[in-house]
């Protein structure tokens, strides 16, 4: 008999999770800093990253361009 259970077979998410955080992570540093220069000089950040054009905030601008950005990459 095969005595195989169904968690042998299941894929691990944790691999899955870290690489997200670890792509996640720097990529929001980063158009972080961008989009907080383009505040501070009082440019129009928003144009400046992809899927942040109709954001108010600036954190929700720069997660949805993290999210477009790894959409592309992934």
């Amino acid at each position: 008999m095969n005595d195989m259970s169904y968690e042998a077979h299941k894929p691990s998410l944790s691999g899955d999770k870290l690489s997200f955080v670890l792509i996640f992570a720097p990529c929001f540093l980063l158009l972080l800093s961008l989009a907080l220069l383009g505040q501070l000089v009082g440019m129009q950040w928003q144009f400046w990253l992809p899927g942040a054009e109709h954001k108010t905030s600036i954190f929700s601008g720069v997660h949805a361009a993290v999210y477009t950005f790894m959409s592309h990459i992934i």
